[in-house]
This record gives C-alpha cells, structure tokens and sequence, in this order.
C-alpha cells in the first residue's frame, strides 16, 4: 500500500478506471469487476461525473452510478477510496462555485455516500477566477462532503496557480495530480509535470497508461481496431515508433511469463513520482493482468530499454 500524496490515505498502487462502467461494461459485469478487484487487494476506484456522457444513449453519471450501487450492495464503503471529478458532466459544466457545490451534491447522491475520497477538478475553466473555484472546493472539505482535492488536466503555469492561491487563502491543499502519461505519451507529463508533482508532494495518477488499450498488445494493426469500442482513442497511438514499443513489451513480457499491459504498468510505476497507474477493465478476464504490476520488479536495463524505445515516440 502507498500514500497519496501527504494524506491520510492508503492504496493499492494500481487504481481501477470507472470509464467502462455503463459502458463497455452493465451493471452487473461492473460489479463483477469491483469484486474481483477488491479481492485481489484493489482499493482505489477513479471515475467522473460525466462517465459515461460520451456513450451513445448516455447522460452523464452513469459510473458513479453503478459504484454507488455497488458499494450500497456490498456494504463496503468504508473499506474503498472513491475519486470523482468535476466541469465536464453535461448538467454541470465549468467550475464556477454553484456549479462545484451542485455536482458535488449530485456525485453524493449517485455514489449513496457521504463524502468523496478524493475530489478532482477534472478540466480547468479559465471563464471563473481560479480562486473562486479554490474556495468553493475548501468549502466541500470544510463541510466533511470531500475528504480532499486534486487536480486534472491543468498546465503548469495554473497549477502553479493553484497551489500559490491554496497558501495564500489557506485553502485546502491538493494531494494528487492526473496526468495523461504513457509509454507512448511522455513529453507533457516529463517536462514540467513531473517536477511539479515531486516539488508539491503530488500523488501522481497517469490517466491513458495502456493508451486506450494499444499498450496490451491486442492491436498490431489498424484493421485490429475496426469497429472497437476504444477505435478512436487507440487510433491516436497507433504509429510504427509506437509498436516498436509495443514489440519491447511483448520480448520482456516473454521474459517474466507476463501479460504485456503487466509490463507498461510496470514501467509507469517504476517511475519515481507515479503513486499508481489507472487503468479499466470491460470484463474481468483482464483484470489479472492489472493486478499483477505492482508485483512485477523489471531490472533496471528493462526499464531503459523502454525509455529508450517509447523516447523514439515523441
């Protein structure tokens, strides 16, 4: 188990992604998910208000949804760190503070919680002064609705911001930042990010670590991603550099009698500043392979081998 950051809480260094619930994923194959991953030793679960809106015949809501409904049924609140995020449900859009307070209230309800664990501003809204959205999230945590706050998606230069703001007003501080990093994505996260995080004492949680999926080694080509449910955010990744990478993988993968998603996981988490990779999983088949990175000890010319290749991405 690890901290996050310079808070109270304990996870599993490997977060379960809620994108898929309502999704690629109903109901009850969801619970089968949450229950194989807190079996498995799992205790993080990271969603949004707006998952799954993106889904056709979706509204918003749908995960959170389904983890309230989950933990409801299995009587084990208590027992897991719930993150939420907040400005891109459809009902809810931005951060200015009535909307913070009132998709708050609603993330509560569909959770059937109490409080959120950890509360993310998922996207920045630079039409509301910074400060005013700081306030309304101490607010939250002043009022025992949010335990603590994060960050999601913001440049450097704002959260900068954000933290000089936080000291100044006294200001919740946040324990954890999101990121969009990857084997395959490395250059925004690894210029400035990372500094940040460390400097701060940000838990760092990569968002995208399997790359949409391209990372598990199922696409070596593009007619794999025809008519999948993750074509177009795979698609993105999908370069001869990118499965070169994916080819390193596969050799070091043989190599630990591993799955290959084990391995990207592995070389995130070998990374000095990630407290925990996110990932989802649509069945629970790929759930395994998940849980297994935070066991799996690459050497160190492994680990470079991977830099070196991925470095070829950018």
């Amino acid at each position: 188990m690890v901290a996050i950051g310079n808070s109270n809480l304990d996870i599993f260094p490997l977060a379960l992604g809620g994108n898929t619930f309502g999704w690629t994923s109903d109901e009850s194959s969801s619970f089968e998910i949450l229950d194989a991953f807190t079996a498995g030793g799992g205790n993080f679960i990271d969603t949004a208000d707006s998952y799954s809106a993106f889904a056709e015949g979706n509204s918003g809501g749908e995960s959170e949804t389904i983890i309230g409904n989950w933990t409801a049924a299995r009587g084990n609140r208590s027992d897991v760190v719930i993150a939420t995020k907040v400005s891109q449900h459809p009902e809810f859009k931005g951060l200015a503070p009535a909307n913070v307070t009132a998709a708050a209230e609603a993330s509560l309800k569909r959770l059937q919680s109490d409080h959120i664990d950890v509360y993310y501003a998922h996207y920045d809204d630079e039409k509301t002064p910074l400060v005013e959205t700081l306030a309304a999230f101490d607010a939250l945590v002043k009022d025992g609705k949010v335990r603590y706050v994060a960050i999601s998606n913001y440049s450097p230069d704002r959260i900068r911001e954000w933290v000089s703001l936080a000291d100044e007003n006294s200001f919740a501080k946040p324990i954890a930042l999101q990121p969009h990093y990857n084997l395959v994505a490395r250059h925004d996260y690894e210029s400035e990010l990372a500094a940040l995080a460390t400097d701060n004492n940000l838990g760092v949680f990569p968002y995208f670590a399997l790359a949409a999926g391209f990372l598990t080694g199922k696409y070596r080509t593009r007619q794999d991603l025809e008519g999948q449910a993750r074509q177009r955010l795979a698609s993105g990744y999908f370069t001869d550099k990118g499965l070169d990478v994916v080819t390193a993988l596969g050799e070091i993968a043989e190599q630990h009698n591993a799955e290959i998603s084990s391995v990207a996981l592995a070389w995130l988490l070998s990374q000095p500043s990630v407290t925990a990779p996110i990932a989802s999983a649509s069945k629970i088949s790929q759930l395994p392979a998940l849980l297994a990175a935070p066991a799996l000890s690459l050497s160190t010319d492994e680990v470079q081998r991977l830099t070196d290749i991925s470095a070829a991405v950018q």
